[in-house]
């Protein structure tokens, strides 16, 4: 059997701002922005590099939605973000006042620090180490 990851959805308040955070302050690349009806849009990112599960923003519509934006996993980090460069990548957050949740440190399987979306969603940034 053969499968791979193709999304994940991250519940957002508004396509246009998670649009901007992703792509100006995380410097992911915008797959597609897709009007689907007059509220509904098919948005996707990815980081750019290797990878390619990409992240569906989808808007709100329900009380219960709006209620789990930033909290989609009750307050764990929700996504893992590998980057071959911690240093550069911290910088860039910091550069965008991006809230920063844990500052980095060393852990066993490499550099890590836990930052916040614009949403609230934490994120542990790795840099694997070699063993």
């Amino acid at each position: 059997m053969n499968q791979q990851l193709a999304h994940i959805t991250i519940l957002v308040d508004d396509y246009d701002t998670a649009i901007a955070f992703y792509t100006k302050k995380l410097h992911f690349d915008l797959i597609e922005d897709t009007k689907l009806s007059d509220s509904k849009r098919w948005v996707l990112v990815r980081p750019n590099g290797s990878g390619t599960c990409s992240i569906l923003l989808a808007k709100a519509t329900t009380e219960e939605q709006v209620k789990s934006i930033g909290n989609q996993t009750g307050g764990r980090v929700f996504l893992f973000l590998y980057t071959d460069d911690i240093t550069r990548d911290y910088q860039n957050l910091l550069q965008h006042h991006i809230t920063i949740v844990e500052e980095p440190s060393l852990k066993p399987h490499g550099k890590v620090l836990v930052f916040e979306d614009c949403f609230g969603n934490k994120w542990d940034l790795i840099e694997v180490t070699s063993a």
